[in-house]
Protein backbone atom coordinates (compact mmCIF):
# COMPACT_ATOMS: atom_id res chain seq x y z
CA UNK A 1 0.00 0.00 0.00
CA UNK A 2 1.19 3.31 -0.82
CA UNK A 3 2.19 5.67 1.96
CA UNK A 4 0.14 8.37 3.13
CA UNK A 5 1.21 12.08 1.50
CA UNK A 6 0.68 15.17 3.86
CA UNK A 7 1.27 19.00 2.82
CA UNK A 8 3.65 20.83 4.49
CA UNK A 9 3.95 24.87 4.25
CA UNK A 10 6.64 27.05 4.67
CA UNK A 11 5.32 29.46 7.26
CA UNK A 12 5.46 33.40 6.55
CA UNK A 13 5.81 32.70 2.05
CA UNK A 14 3.80 30.91 -0.27
CA UNK A 15 5.22 28.07 -0.48
CA UNK A 16 4.30 24.46 0.22
CA UNK A 17 5.22 20.81 -0.44
CA UNK A 18 3.86 17.55 -0.26
CA UNK A 19 5.69 14.99 1.94
CA UNK A 20 4.89 11.13 1.71
CA UNK A 21 4.43 9.01 5.12
CA UNK A 22 8.24 7.15 4.18
CA UNK A 23 10.08 10.09 3.46
CA UNK A 24 11.93 13.05 5.12
CA UNK A 25 11.00 16.30 5.12
CA UNK A 26 13.96 17.55 3.84
CA UNK A 27 13.98 14.72 1.05
CA UNK A 28 10.49 15.90 0.22
CA UNK A 29 11.32 19.13 -0.38
CA UNK A 30 14.95 19.01 -2.38
CA UNK A 31 12.29 16.70 -4.78
CA UNK A 32 9.82 19.53 -5.07
CA UNK A 33 12.61 21.78 -5.79
CA UNK A 34 12.89 23.49 -2.71
CA UNK A 35 15.61 25.20 -1.30
CA UNK A 36 15.95 24.11 1.70
CA UNK A 37 19.43 23.92 3.39
CA UNK A 38 21.27 21.40 4.19
CA UNK A 39 25.06 19.50 3.54
CA UNK A 40 25.66 15.92 5.19
CA UNK A 41 21.90 14.58 4.79
CA UNK A 42 22.62 11.94 7.56
CA UNK A 43 21.55 14.04 10.90
CA UNK A 44 25.77 15.43 11.62
CA UNK A 45 25.75 18.38 10.42
CA UNK A 46 23.02 20.08 11.89
CA UNK A 47 22.24 22.34 8.94
CA UNK A 48 19.01 20.72 7.80
CA UNK A 49 16.86 22.45 11.31
CA UNK A 50 13.52 23.97 11.18
CA UNK A 51 11.31 24.81 13.46
CA UNK A 52 7.57 23.52 13.95
CA UNK A 53 5.13 25.59 14.26
CA UNK A 54 2.37 23.24 13.84
CA UNK A 55 1.85 19.37 12.99
CA UNK A 56 3.24 16.06 14.36
CA UNK A 57 6.20 14.49 13.46
CA UNK A 58 8.82 11.32 14.52
CA UNK A 59 12.53 11.15 14.05
CA UNK A 60 14.44 8.49 13.04
CA UNK A 61 17.64 9.35 14.96
CA UNK A 62 16.63 11.51 18.29
CA UNK A 63 20.34 11.52 19.55
CA UNK A 64 21.48 13.38 16.16
CA UNK A 65 24.57 15.31 17.21
CA UNK A 66 23.37 17.70 14.53
CA UNK A 67 20.41 18.49 17.19
CA UNK A 68 21.24 20.01 20.40
CA UNK A 69 19.12 20.04 23.83
CA UNK A 70 18.48 23.57 23.49
CA UNK A 71 17.44 23.30 19.62
CA UNK A 72 14.87 20.34 21.03
CA UNK A 73 13.66 22.78 23.64
CA UNK A 74 12.12 25.34 21.03
CA UNK A 75 11.07 22.34 18.99
CA UNK A 76 13.61 22.30 16.27
CA UNK A 77 13.78 19.38 13.98
CA UNK A 78 16.08 18.16 11.81
CA UNK A 79 14.78 18.17 8.08
CA UNK A 80 16.69 14.48 6.86
CA UNK A 81 15.96 12.66 10.22
CA UNK A 82 11.95 14.07 10.47
CA UNK A 83 9.03 12.54 9.11
CA UNK A 84 5.36 14.08 9.09
CA UNK A 85 2.88 12.58 10.79
CA UNK A 86 0.27 14.62 8.97
CA UNK A 87 0.16 18.26 7.34
CA UNK A 88 2.82 20.59 8.87
CA UNK A 89 3.46 24.18 9.73
CA UNK A 90 7.22 25.11 9.59
CA UNK A 91 9.75 27.64 10.00
CA UNK A 92 13.18 27.92 8.08
CA UNK A 93 14.92 30.25 5.86
CA UNK A 94 15.65 28.78 2.20
CA UNK A 95 18.63 29.59 0.17
CA UNK A 96 18.99 29.59 -3.41
CA UNK A 97 22.36 27.61 -3.36
CA UNK A 98 20.19 24.37 -1.92
CA UNK A 99 18.03 24.39 -4.99
CA UNK A 100 18.68 21.28 -6.67
CA UNK A 101 20.11 21.20 -10.22
CA UNK A 102 18.73 17.51 -10.26
CA UNK A 103 15.74 15.94 -9.04
CA UNK A 104 16.32 13.77 -6.20
CA UNK A 105 15.13 10.37 -7.19
CA UNK A 106 14.83 6.78 -5.02
CA UNK A 107 15.78 3.68 -6.76
CA UNK A 108 16.23 -0.01 -5.72
CA UNK A 109 19.56 -0.86 -7.29
CA UNK A 110 21.71 -3.69 -7.33
CA UNK A 111 25.64 -4.50 -6.55
CA UNK A 112 27.08 -5.57 -9.81
CA UNK A 113 31.00 -5.13 -8.73
CA UNK A 114 33.86 -4.37 -6.24
CA UNK A 115 37.47 -3.97 -6.55
CA UNK A 116 40.10 -2.58 -4.21
CA UNK A 117 41.93 0.38 -4.88
CA UNK A 118 44.44 0.50 -1.25
CA UNK A 119 44.33 -1.91 1.92
CA UNK A 120 41.47 -0.14 2.88
CA UNK A 121 39.61 1.91 0.16
CA UNK A 122 37.20 -0.31 -2.56
CA UNK A 123 35.03 0.70 -5.37
CA UNK A 124 31.71 -0.52 -5.32
CA UNK A 125 29.36 -0.30 -8.66
CA UNK A 126 25.57 -0.36 -7.99
CA UNK A 127 23.14 -1.41 -11.46
CA UNK A 128 20.61 1.10 -10.99
CA UNK A 129 16.47 0.23 -11.51
CA UNK A 130 15.61 3.98 -12.66
CA UNK A 131 18.32 5.92 -14.56
CA UNK A 132 19.71 9.32 -12.26
CA UNK A 133 21.36 12.71 -13.56
CA UNK A 134 23.53 14.18 -11.25
CA UNK A 135 26.92 16.52 -11.74
CA UNK A 136 30.51 15.24 -11.22
CA UNK A 137 31.20 15.49 -7.32
CA UNK A 138 27.49 15.15 -5.63
CA UNK A 139 26.89 12.31 -3.60
CA UNK A 140 23.81 9.53 -2.88
CA UNK A 141 22.40 7.99 -0.04
CA UNK A 142 22.79 4.32 0.29
CA UNK A 143 20.54 2.24 2.57
CA UNK A 144 21.64 -1.13 2.99
CA UNK A 145 19.77 -4.62 4.91
CA UNK A 146 20.69 -4.55 8.58
CA UNK A 147 22.18 -1.07 9.01
CA UNK A 148 20.08 1.54 10.44
CA UNK A 149 20.06 4.73 8.98
CA UNK A 150 21.52 5.51 5.29
CA UNK A 151 24.89 6.13 4.55
CA UNK A 152 26.05 9.27 2.11
CA UNK A 153 28.54 7.88 -0.43
CA UNK A 154 29.70 10.34 -3.58
CA UNK A 155 29.74 8.95 -6.81
CA UNK A 156 33.17 8.75 -8.64
CA UNK A 157 31.87 8.16 -12.47
CA UNK A 158 29.62 10.91 -13.99
CA UNK A 159 26.30 10.40 -14.82
CA UNK A 160 23.89 11.92 -17.22
CA UNK A 161 21.09 9.29 -17.33
CA UNK A 162 23.69 6.98 -15.31
CA UNK A 163 22.43 3.34 -15.31
CA UNK A 164 25.32 2.81 -12.76
CA UNK A 165 26.81 4.71 -9.69
CA UNK A 166 30.04 3.95 -8.15
CA UNK A 167 31.10 4.73 -5.20
CA UNK A 168 35.07 4.65 -3.51
CA UNK A 169 34.35 3.94 0.17
CA UNK A 170 37.33 3.52 2.96
CA UNK A 171 36.50 0.75 5.65
CA UNK A 172 36.23 2.18 8.85
CA UNK A 173 36.94 -0.11 11.97
CA UNK A 174 33.49 0.96 14.17
CA UNK A 175 31.87 1.97 10.49
CA UNK A 176 28.38 -0.39 10.75
CA UNK A 177 28.19 0.86 6.69
CA UNK A 178 31.33 -0.14 5.40
CA UNK A 179 31.39 -3.23 7.62
CA UNK A 180 28.66 -4.01 5.30
CA UNK A 181 29.56 -3.06 2.45
CA UNK A 182 32.98 -4.86 2.92
CA UNK A 183 31.72 -8.53 4.73
CA UNK A 184 28.59 -8.65 4.16
CA UNK A 185 27.20 -7.52 0.59
CA UNK A 186 27.34 -9.95 -2.14
CA UNK A 187 27.23 -9.13 -5.66
CA UNK A 188 23.53 -9.29 -6.76
CA UNK A 189 22.19 -8.19 -3.39
CA UNK A 190 19.66 -5.15 -3.48
CA UNK A 191 20.05 -1.74 -1.89
CA UNK A 192 18.01 1.18 -1.77
CA UNK A 193 19.76 4.44 -3.47
CA UNK A 194 18.25 7.95 -3.39
CA UNK A 195 20.20 10.66 -5.02
CA UNK A 196 21.84 13.36 -5.90
CA UNK A 197 22.70 15.30 -3.09
CA UNK A 198 25.48 18.33 -2.46
CA UNK A 199 26.74 21.41 -3.54
CA UNK A 200 30.25 20.28 -3.89
CA UNK A 201 29.64 19.66 -8.16
CA UNK A 202 31.39 20.80 -11.22
CA UNK A 203 31.29 24.36 -11.52
CA UNK A 204 31.52 24.14 -15.95
CA UNK A 205 31.29 27.50 -16.15
CA UNK A 206 33.56 28.55 -13.96
CA UNK A 207 36.63 30.58 -16.30
CA UNK A 208 39.29 29.70 -13.92
CA UNK A 209 41.83 26.41 -13.93
CA UNK A 210 40.95 23.50 -11.13
CA UNK A 211 43.00 22.75 -8.24
CA UNK A 212 41.23 19.16 -6.57
CA UNK A 213 42.06 17.84 -3.26
CA UNK A 214 41.25 14.70 -1.74
CA UNK A 215 42.07 12.85 1.67
CA UNK A 216 40.88 9.41 2.48
CA UNK A 217 37.71 8.24 0.25
CA UNK A 218 36.93 11.93 -0.32
CA UNK A 219 39.26 10.53 -3.69
CA UNK A 220 35.44 9.25 -5.31
CA UNK A 221 33.92 12.81 -5.28
CA UNK A 222 37.58 14.57 -6.59
CA UNK A 223 37.98 11.85 -9.24
CA UNK A 224 34.24 12.50 -10.74
CA UNK A 225 35.54 16.05 -10.46
CA UNK A 226 38.43 15.55 -12.50
CA UNK A 227 36.23 13.31 -14.92
CA UNK A 228 33.50 15.51 -15.35
CA UNK A 229 35.80 18.54 -16.08
CA UNK A 230 37.69 16.00 -19.14
CA UNK A 231 34.43 15.77 -20.47
CA UNK A 232 33.24 18.97 -20.37
CA UNK A 233 33.60 21.25 -23.39
CA UNK A 234 33.53 24.39 -21.66
CA UNK A 235 36.29 23.30 -19.55
CA UNK A 236 38.92 22.18 -22.79
CA UNK A 237 41.25 25.09 -22.07
CA UNK A 238 41.77 24.57 -18.76
CA UNK A 239 44.34 22.62 -15.93
CA UNK A 240 43.39 20.31 -13.17
CA UNK A 241 45.87 20.07 -10.64
CA UNK A 242 45.39 16.82 -7.88
CA UNK A 243 46.55 16.58 -4.70
CA UNK A 244 46.31 14.18 -2.71
CA UNK A 245 46.50 13.62 0.86
CA UNK A 246 47.96 10.30 2.71
CA UNK A 247 49.79 9.26 5.66
CA UNK A 248 51.85 6.24 4.56
CA UNK A 249 53.00 5.51 0.66
CA UNK A 250 50.53 2.42 0.81
CA UNK A 251 47.04 5.13 1.03
CA UNK A 252 48.78 6.94 -2.04
CA UNK A 253 46.04 6.22 -4.89
CA UNK A 254 44.28 7.84 -7.73
CA UNK A 255 46.60 8.73 -10.10
CA UNK A 256 46.16 5.79 -12.60
CA UNK A 257 42.42 6.90 -12.92
CA UNK A 258 43.65 10.51 -14.02
CA UNK A 259 46.25 9.07 -15.75
CA UNK A 260 43.34 7.15 -18.16
CA UNK A 261 41.58 10.38 -19.19
CA UNK A 262 42.35 11.74 -22.25
CA UNK A 263 44.44 14.18 -22.67
CA UNK A 264 46.17 13.52 -19.52
CA UNK A 265 48.80 15.17 -18.10
CA UNK A 266 48.75 17.83 -20.69
CA UNK A 267 45.99 19.26 -19.16
CA UNK A 268 46.55 17.74 -15.99
CA UNK A 269 48.86 16.93 -12.73
CA UNK A 270 48.91 14.79 -9.57
CA UNK A 271 50.79 14.81 -6.41
CA UNK A 272 50.34 12.62 -3.16
CA UNK A 273 51.72 14.31 -0.11
CA UNK A 274 51.96 12.26 2.77
CA UNK A 275 52.20 13.00 6.41
CA UNK A 276 52.59 10.18 8.72
CA UNK A 277 55.75 9.09 7.74
CA UNK A 278 59.34 9.57 9.90
CA UNK A 279 61.54 12.92 9.19
CA UNK A 280 64.26 10.32 8.73
CA UNK A 281 62.72 7.82 6.97
CA UNK A 282 63.02 7.98 2.95
CA UNK A 283 60.45 9.41 0.69
CA UNK A 284 59.32 7.23 -2.46
CA UNK A 285 60.31 8.67 -5.55
CA UNK A 286 57.15 11.00 -6.68
CA UNK A 287 55.84 12.03 -3.32
CA UNK A 288 55.95 14.99 -1.02
CA UNK A 289 56.21 15.06 2.45
CA UNK A 290 54.05 17.05 5.44
CA UNK A 291 50.26 18.24 5.38
CA UNK A 292 48.45 18.48 2.05
CA UNK A 293 47.68 21.93 3.21
CA UNK A 294 50.57 22.99 3.94
CA UNK A 295 52.16 21.64 0.32
CA UNK A 296 49.28 23.45 -1.49
CA UNK A 297 50.42 26.88 0.30
CA UNK A 298 53.78 26.17 -0.76
CA UNK A 299 52.92 25.12 -4.23
CA UNK A 300 50.50 27.91 -5.41
CA UNK A 301 50.63 30.30 -2.61
CA UNK A 302 48.76 33.46 -4.53
CA UNK A 303 47.47 31.69 -7.69
CA UNK A 304 44.68 30.07 -4.78
CA UNK A 305 42.65 33.29 -5.22
CA UNK A 306 42.56 32.31 -9.18
CA UNK A 307 41.42 28.68 -9.23
CA UNK A 308 38.18 26.84 -8.47
CA UNK A 309 39.14 24.68 -6.30
CA UNK A 310 36.93 21.00 -4.64
CA UNK A 311 38.31 19.17 -1.97
CA UNK A 312 36.85 16.06 0.15
CA UNK A 313 38.26 14.39 2.83
CA UNK A 314 39.13 14.07 6.65
CA UNK A 315 37.33 16.62 8.41
CA UNK A 316 40.66 18.19 9.97
CA UNK A 317 42.19 18.45 7.00
CA UNK A 318 38.84 19.87 5.52
CA UNK A 319 39.10 22.85 8.38
CA UNK A 320 43.16 23.79 7.62
CA UNK A 321 42.43 23.82 4.08
CA UNK A 322 39.51 26.37 4.55
CA UNK A 323 41.73 28.12 7.04
CA UNK A 324 44.30 28.57 4.50
CA UNK A 325 41.95 29.86 1.33
CA UNK A 326 40.58 32.41 3.83
CA UNK A 327 43.99 33.39 4.48
CA UNK A 328 45.09 33.32 1.33
CA UNK A 329 41.54 35.49 0.57
CA UNK A 330 40.11 32.77 -2.09
CA UNK A 331 36.41 34.05 -2.72
CA UNK A 332 34.23 31.38 -1.01
CA UNK A 333 32.27 31.37 -4.43
CA UNK A 334 35.26 29.37 -6.15
CA UNK A 335 35.75 26.77 -2.77
CA UNK A 336 33.40 23.85 -2.92
CA UNK A 337 33.04 20.90 -0.02
CA UNK A 338 29.91 19.21 1.21
CA UNK A 339 30.88 19.08 4.97
CA UNK A 340 30.21 15.19 6.41
CA UNK A 341 31.57 14.50 10.08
Amino acid sequence: MDAAVYAVHLTGTDQSFSCAADDTVLRAALRQGIAFPYECNVGSCGNCKFELIEGQVNTSWPEAPGLSEKDKQRNRWLGCQTRAMGDLQIKLRTGDKYRPIHTPVRTSARLVSSRAITHDISEFSFELAQPMTFASGQYALVQMAGVTGPRAYSMSNVGASATALSFQVRRLPQGAGSAALFEQLQVGDAVEIDGPYGMAYLREDAPRDLLCIAGGSGLSPMVSVARGAFASEPLTSRQLHFVYGARLPADVCGQDMLAALPGWPERGSYQAVVSGMDVDAPLPEGLARGFVHDWVDQAYGDQLADMEIYFAGPALMAQSLLKLLIARKVPMDQVHFDQFY
